[in-house]
């Protein structure tokens, strides 16, 4: 699905006369990362052909070529593979958080499609995760398996170890996001707990030849991180992941399972494992291009851009703080500052809200009264947390506007309450889901 500039307007982008200019720069970073656009830039065939980041694929080699598709971005991806490889394609297997199919896919019975649960796994997902290892089981020595692979696969594909019951899965999840725990962290975790993951469908898959396109939502893009590596090796250990929950203060709150996994389960495959000779894993997007055409926009729109890098990490507010420091320091025109990564909330009250929300909020006071400066968090995947928006809006006025109307920043921050507050003002982003995920970005703008 194709996000406009016109997507992204609120009070403050429509008031203000540079508001075109942001939506724009907005809507190009998302084009960018766009996932059929990621595919056919990676993905090509020419004749019997496929070819793939400089490696050559004979389609006529192969008795079934399969594909399995999960994360937000699946259904784009996979209906960006069936258009390349037509009827060459002998089935597919979508799971993702809307899995809607287009096109071909959707009236064809070669295409199977599920809806799992996200950000906590849902029965669908382990139906989801039995169906896809049962689709990975069935391939040999003569098939192709292309694995397509977003952020959100975590928990959109689970298939728990022995002795694991979903609500355990489920338990755990909502222990570590209430936590504050990092995503990194978390698939740490899941790594060690799950069948598809940690090089799970690479196993499942061998001996078949596999390829692996994968667009990142994990800062600095590790593979084994992104949808918890179900194609990838897995350097960490099941220690590291004990040492995940002493960190949180949670094994005593988990299931006795998942400790006894932890303690004496099966490891994840490691670099050099047999398990992935035939893997070619390949990564097609990220922050990082996300965050430069969203510069390039910029520039073009008259702006100096100042690239902030796309491994900014911790606490919502505490982040705020830091990038609030470059227009309270800073008194030159026309820059745009972009950082990228994804923070984290620790949850303290009951209200509505997500990361970028909460990085918004804490930066009304701290940018309160500064002329001609803007602050805006988006999530590129047009849901920040459990809610269907993508951000806020932050402008020096935006504090006396709120105050105007009896809001005051630190009550709502205290409740986790950012989406009410930036409701009632009208700046909220709302694009709608984006059919990607590259993790966040936070632009700051001295116009």
């Amino acid at each position: 699905m194709s996000v406009k500039a016109a997507n992204f307007q609120t009070s403050s982008l429509a008031r203000l006369p540079q508001g075109a200019l942001v939506r724009s720069v907005l809507a190009a970073a998302i084009q960018a990362v766009e996932p059929a656009n990621a595919i056919h830039q990676h993905l090509r065939r020419v004749e019997k052909h496929l070819l793939v980041a400089g490696r050559k694929y004979d389609l006529t080699s192969y008795s079934r070529i399969a594909c399995l598709a999960i994360g937000k971005a699946a259904a784009a991806m996979s209906a960006a593979v069936a258009e390349i490889l037509g009827e060459r394609l002998t089935e597919s297997l979508v799971v993702s958080k809307q899995a809607l199919l287009k096109g071909e896919q959707a009236t064809s019975g070669r295409f199977q499609a599920i809806q799992g649960g996200h950000p906590v796994p849902d029965a669908n997902s382990v139906q989801a995760g039995e169906y896809a290892l049962q689709l990975c089981r069935s391939l040999s020595e003569e098939d192709l398996l292309i694995c397509l692979i977003s952020g959100g696969g975590s928990a959109l594909l689970t298939c728990p170890a022995d002795g694991i019951v979903l609500a355990d899965m489920q338990a755990l999840t909502t222990l570590l996001l209430a936590s504050g725990a990092r995503i990194d962290e978390i698939n740490t975790l899941r790594r060690h707990l799950d069948l598809v993951k940690g090089g799970g469908i690479a196993r499942a898959a061998a001996p078949a030849q596999v390829i692996s396109l994968i667009l990142s939502d994990v800062v600095n893009s590790p593979l084994e991180a992104i949808a918890s590596g179900p194609t990838a090796a897995d350097p960490s250990s099941r220690q590291e992941a004990l040492d995940v929950l002493a960190k949180y203060n949670l094994i005593n709150k988990v299931a006795p399972a998942i400790l006894q996994t932890l303690k004496n389960g099966a490891e994840t495959l490691k670099p050099g494992d047999a398990f992935l000779e035939r893997v070619q894993n390949v990564l097609v997007g990220d922050n990082r291009l996300a965050a430069l055409a969203a510069g390039a926009a910029a520039q073009s729109g008259g702006l100096q851009v100042i690239q902030l890098g796309n491994n900014w990490q911790g606490e919502a507010r505490e982040v705020a703080v830091r990038v609030c420091s470059y227009l309270q320091t800073n008194n030159g025109r026309g820059i745009c500052w972009i950082a990228g990564g994804e923070t984290t909330v620790t949850l303290h009250g009951k209200g509505k809200g997500g990361r970028n929300q909460e990085l918004a909020l804490a930066a009304v006071d701290l940018l309160a009264g500064l002329p001609d400066v803007m602050l805006v968090t988006l999530a590129t995947d047009g849901e920040d947390g459990p809610t269907d928006a993508a951000g806020a809006v932050v402008t020096g006025e935006t504090h006396a506007r709120a105050h105007a109307l009896g809001l005051e920043a630190d009550n709502y921050l205290g409740n986790n309450d950012a989406y009410h507050y930036f409701e009632k003002l009208g700046d909220l982003l709302k694009p709608g889901p984006s059919g990607t995920n590259v993790n966040d970005l936070t632009f700051m703008f001295r116009f």
